[in-house]
């Protein structure tokens, strides 16, 4: 049996300019100014571990973005987000990570858990009826040893897939064809997510 690679050498350029934290090599001092991290009602947040946006983290940017459109937001809930990867493995390539700085699953609690699941079918379900892939990639990995670009802070991947998806272009010439825009693709999957069949907690 042949073993088929979804091979992303062109994002290199983008993992190499992170530390073994995930964060940029070139750290800023602060943390951009945007919307505040939220908790569900009568939670402490100063009780809970990654409450506070880390500077320079990718995915903490993203929760504290202002403009979901320039942020490529899909969707945020309670204790989740969803946004479009910008150096994507495929069309239409989602991360799902928690509202808090954490960096393993077992890291959340009972409430953001559901939520993940519920949000993750929710994802799915945008994703076949604006797009029909024939399958998914849907995954995590955890800490740099296991291959996480941002080792600090939990994210999964929800990847679309087509038959013959892969292809030369990306190793002869580091250039991986798109058929849309990023901003094209985040338009259509949020109206995708809110035409979708409704999702506890992920509506």
């Amino acid at each position: 049996m042949s073993l088929e690679h979804l091979w992303a050498g062109w994002r290199a350029r983008y993992i190499n300019g992170l530390t073994s934290e995930g964060t940029p090599k070139s750290e800023p001092d602060h943390v951009e100014t945007g919307r505040p991290v939220t908790h569900p009602a009568g939670t402490d947040p100063s009780a809970l571990p990654g409450s506070v946006p880390v500077p320079g983290c990718v995915m903490c940017n993203l929760v504290i973005a202002e403009d979901d459109v320039q942020a490529l937001v899909v969707y945020r809930g309670v204790g989740v987000v969803v946004a479009l990867n910008a150096y994507p493995y495929s069309s239409a390539h989602l991360m799902i990570f928690p509202r808090r700085h954490v960096p393993s699953l077992d890291d959340l609690d009972d409430d953001e858990s559901r939520e993940l699941v519920g949000v993750t079918q929710a994802a799915l379900r945008a994703l076949r009826s604006e797009y029909d892939p024939q399958g998914f990639n849907v995954g995590m990995n955890i800490g740099a040893a296991g291959g996480a670009g941002v080792p600090g802070h939990l994210h999964q991947h929800v990847v679309p897939r087509w038959a013959g998806d892969t292809n030369f272009m990306t190793s002869i010439a580091d250039t991986r064809v798109l058929p849309e825009a990023l901003g094209v693709t985040r338009d259509r999957l949020v109206k995708a997510w809110r035409d979708s069949a409704s999702v506890r907690g992920a509506t």
